[in-house]
């Protein structure tokens, strides 16, 4: 896409954001995923009938073909309301399996799987976290796929499957190889249908004191002798690590300027409130130094942590995910730490309105602590990025 229509095409979303999907949010909070769904499936078809659907994906799959960073500009805007991904359809999981299946997929996976996930006529999940170990350690699980002449035999057990619930597949990380010498070789990816005989959702986990249900949930779930064919495995057996982290790549881009939109919408929020809210007689919240202080600091880490993201995406774009890797640690930590903080500023200064449900503040509060755990804790890539830094210092 050309520099000169992007604007053209920012400003197109932003209006649909603005008009369209920022009256749905009340409703995707407090309603049964169910209730809400219809309606937001309405407005996924105005966005085709617009042409905005699917942006983050290539032509030939029925998108705009936007680079990473062309499509980092758009995950911003949607990100300034809790649904606009989705009625876009460019949501997570989603977005990360269809990069994962265009990138490593067979002809016959895109077929099945691919095209009617990009056509938004089914969802999906990606089943990696387990519960009874660390999920910063992506190389130690128990979930197998022992394989049985044409099949693979799936037994384990996963929480956090985000969207699992009527979802159509997953997209399953399960050791295949224990016994490679390397533990980054033992794991592979395998597409599992959900309505396979021996997989169970057990529950919709509660995050927060609420449990969301569909697209907005995330669930612990069983594999029981779960059948699949041998080819459902996603690329080569073993590199289940290494296309994971293919995918977490790209996905840390859309997140991270999803979190921005986040910051942007709750400081337009916040500054509203600052500059019109009285706390006595004549005197305007916006003229206490404290939250002065609040504004102007929101305000650079949010134009900081924009610039950090666009150019790792830049980075991806030219040289590839895995010549970012110190880049795609950084903008993980740093963007979730300004996003808490830009938020807790924001409900600070909003008081007792910050604490309801009036404005999405507190949900974006509850809901998006989790960016400092998932996709990888802070603390783990602090210390790798620290590593490989070092590393290049040792005589």
């Amino acid at each position: 896409m050309t520099s000169d229509i992007l604007p053209e095409l920012l400003q197109s979303v932003r209006q649909f954001i603005d008009d369209e999907v920022v009256q749905t949010e009340k409703l995707l909070i407090s309603l049964p995923w169910d209730e809400v769904e219809p309606l937001l499936n309405q407005k996924r078809e105005v966005v085709k009938e617009a042409g905005l659907w699917g942006l983050a994906l290539p032509v030939a799959y029925g998108g705009q073909g936007l680079t990473l960073a062309e499509f980092g500009r758009v995950s911003e805007v949607l990100g300034r309301t809790p649904g606009g991904h989705y009625v876009f359809g460019c949501q997570a999981p989603d977005m990360g399996n269809m990069e994962l299946l265009i990138h490593a997929g067979t002809p016959e996976q895109r077929d099945r799987y691919l095209l009617p996930l990009a056509r938004g006529e089914i969802r999906s999940c990606f089943a990696m976290t387990e519960p009874e170990h660390a999920g910063s350690n992506p190389t130690w699980m128990s979930t197998s796929a022992v394989r049985d002449g044409n099949e693979y035999v799936i037994n384990g057990h996963k929480w956090f499957t985000t969207a699992a619930d009527g979802a159509s597949f997953a997209v399953l990380m399960a050791v295949t190889n224990p016994e490679a010498e390397s533990r980054h070789r033992r794991a592979s990816q395998i597409i599992v249908p959900l309505d396979s005989p021996g997989f169970h959702l057990a529950r919709n986990i509660s995050v927060m004191g609420e449990a969301h249900g569909g697209w907005n949930s995330h669930a612990e779930v069983w594999f029981e002798n779960v059948r699949v064919p041998v080819d459902n495995l996603i690329g080569e057996e073993g590199r289940g690590f290494a296309l994971a982290q293919y995918r977490l790549g790209p996905g840390r881009i859309h997140h991270g300027m999803r979190w921005i939109g986040i910051c942007e919408r709750a400081f337009d929020i916040m500054c509203s409130r600052a500059a019109n809210r009285e706390v006595a007689p004549g005197r305007l919240l916006g003229s206490q130094g404290m939250v002065q202080a609040w504004v102007a600091e929101s305000r650079a880490e949010i134009d900081a942590a924009r610039l950090m993201v666009l150019e790792t995406a830049r980075k991806i774009d030219t040289e590839g995910v895995f010549a970012a890797r110190d880049e795609i640690s950084i903008i993980k930590f740093y963007v979730a730490g300004v996003l808490m903080r830009v938020l807790d500023r924001a409900l600070q200064a909003l008081g007792g309105l910050g604490m309801s449900d009036d404005t999405p503040v507190a949900y974006w509060y509850r809901h998006e602590r989790a960016s400092r755990i998932y996709d990888g804790p802070d603390e783990v890539h602090k210390m790798s990025v620290a590593r490989r830094i070092l590393q290049r210092y040792r005589a």
